[in-house]
């Protein structure tokens, strides 16, 4: 039985986007060799996977919000892209919060094909303005919807009034790796209802990342990231070429699986990520913690001589939606009064 139905032989109704080169870079805190960079992208022209996304882990300009830059900016990685990736487009991420449009329309004019932009479902509404201006200045804009599992589905839904039908795509992302397949399919379903092409990003917290993907493409989705090896932010991403031999077993060789199992060990043997966390990355998971305030997380429950998970559940309890900075704080001082 074909996994998504409504293809032609040989020809997949869905896509895969190799992401290891930016999500990928949170692994590596944000440093890669050049030589390798270019390697790596010369060898995946030659892979049938769709799209590519390079550049910083959180974003274009992430610098301008106090992150630590990527030793390759942003026009190196340009420069680099268009002299090797010559088959496939590639793309960037960008936050609101710190990605200019001009920014965005320098990068398009520098061969970039496609911006996924990234923000938690209830700020897309007052960022209804930054995407329909993103989507004239590119050719392909999705919207990230991070931290997709904090929001209930139907208010989510509902938050994505107003978006503009000239964006490429939705995509619902497991920021906290910790969706499990009946969630991926509820939330997938849900977003197709109103969007035709709907994506899934997902971490592997809770090791779930791969059959997650598959669970997507089964519930609609027409394009799933991975990275080589699941190297990726904290626990990791879906495994790319662990999804295209699942795809190779339950349909067709569609995406070169040999070829990335290659690529993937490449990458092991030339990156070389910081160790995880494991304690927080499966308290995170479960409470629904992002891994971006673990650093907060430990240096408060240390001052308030808190355990850090109690921490993180007072936090989920507060807060609207996902927690932010100000939610761990009040969780803290209510912790210790």
């Amino acid at each position: 039985m074909p996994l998504v139905d409504g293809r032609t032989e040989d020809v997949p109704a869905f896509e895969l986007l190799d992401c290891t080169l930016r999500d990928g870079s949170y692994a590596v805190d944000f440093q890669l060799d050049e030589e390798f960079v270019t390697q790596l992208l010369t060898r995946l022209d030659d892979i049938p996977v769709a799209k590519v996304e390079v550049g910083h882990g959180i974003g274009l300009e992430a610098e301008r919000n106090g992150i630590k830059p990527c030793n390759i900016g942003h026009y190196r990685w340009a420069e680099i892209a268009r002299s090797t990736l010559t088959r496939k487009p590639w793309g960037m991420f960008a936050q609101p919060e710190f990605t200019r449009l001009d920014t965005i329309a320098e990068m398009s004019d520098r061969g970039m094909s496609f911006v996924r932009v990234g923000m938690e479902p209830d700020r897309v509404p007052e960022n209804l303005d930054y995407l329909r201006r993103a989507a004239d200045l590119c050719g392909q804009v999705y919207l990230n919807l991070m931290k997709s599992s904090a929001t209930p589905v139907d208010e989510l839904v509902r938050l994505l009034d107003g978006v503009t039908p000239d964006i490429a795509g939705v995509y619902v992302v497991d920021s906290y790796g910790a969706m499990l397949p009946a969630d991926v399919q509820t939330y997938v379903s849900a977003v197709r209802e109103h969007f035709p092409v709907v994506g899934f990003h997902g971490h592997d917290n809770l090791g779930m990342a791969n059959i997650n993907s598959i669970t997507a493409l089964q519930a609609g989705a027409t394009i799933v990231d991975a990275t080589l090896d699941g190297i990726g932010r904290g626990s990791g991403n879906a495994a790319i070429e662990s999804l295209a031999g699942v795809i190779k077993k339950l349909e067709a060789d569609l995406f070169d699986y040999q070829e990335l199992a290659r690529l993937a060990e490449y990458c092991r043997e030339n990156m070389r990520p910081i160790p995880e966390d494991r304690t927080m990355q499966v308290l995170g998971a479960v409470i629904g913690i992002h891994s971006g305030y673990f650093p907060l997380v430990e240096k408060l429950a240390e001052e308030y001589h808190t355990d850090p998970a109690r921490l993180m559940e007072a936090a989920v309890k507060i807060a609207d939606h996902s927690p932010r900075k100000d939610d761990f704080r009040a969780a803290a001082s209510r912790i210790n009064a």
